[in-house]
């Protein structure tokens, strides 16, 4: 099967099949480490089946000169990625996308949601709203997103 990467300021294009393809763009002016938003936008192409398991993954050589970012800055969005189960080295091959259960992508979906809302609840009680108000905000969003997916169905 043939890889191609194109990519500029930034932003990489890594397609292992016509079909399916990664993009992953990485700002330096974000709050987060640029490993994270790496590490971040594989695990939503993982989880979302853009990467399907089994596909080979660029190397770190690859992909640090095509985000033009450190190797080390690769290394390290790698070993966290393979140290949550995301991906696999095997050595002398490279690396691959692991074969994970839906249901394991889910729970750990769930558990970061989980960290990041109760981030919001500690920000919120710090200027008066609680944590029931919170939860309130985040049922209406939930209800504005399933009648843009009715919407979007009867389209």
């Amino acid at each position: 099967m043939h890889t191609r990467y194109t990519g500029h300021t930034g932003h990489i294009r890594y397609a292992q099949q016509k079909e399916k393809s990664l993009i992953i763009v990485i700002s330096a002016s974000s709050s987060e480490p640029m490993y994270k938003q790496i590490t971040d936008q594989m695990k939503e192409a993982i989880a979302n089946g853009s990467l399907a398991p089994e596909t080979r993954l660029p190397s770190i050589r690859e992909l640090s000169r095509e985000l033009k970012v450190s190797t080390i800055t690769i290394k390290r969005a790698y070993s966290d990625l393979g140290n949550e189960g995301y991906i696999i080295t095997r050595i002398g091959l490279g690396s691959f996308v692991a074969g994970m259960s839906r249901d394991k992508l889910r729970q750990q979906k769930i558990a970061e949601i989980r960290k990041e809302i109760e981030k919001i609840v500690v920000t919120a009680e710090k200027i008066g709203i609680s944590a029931r108000d919170v939860g309130d905000i985040v049922g209406e969003i939930g209800k504005g997103n399933n009648k843009k997916e009715a919407c979007n169905d009867t389209v």
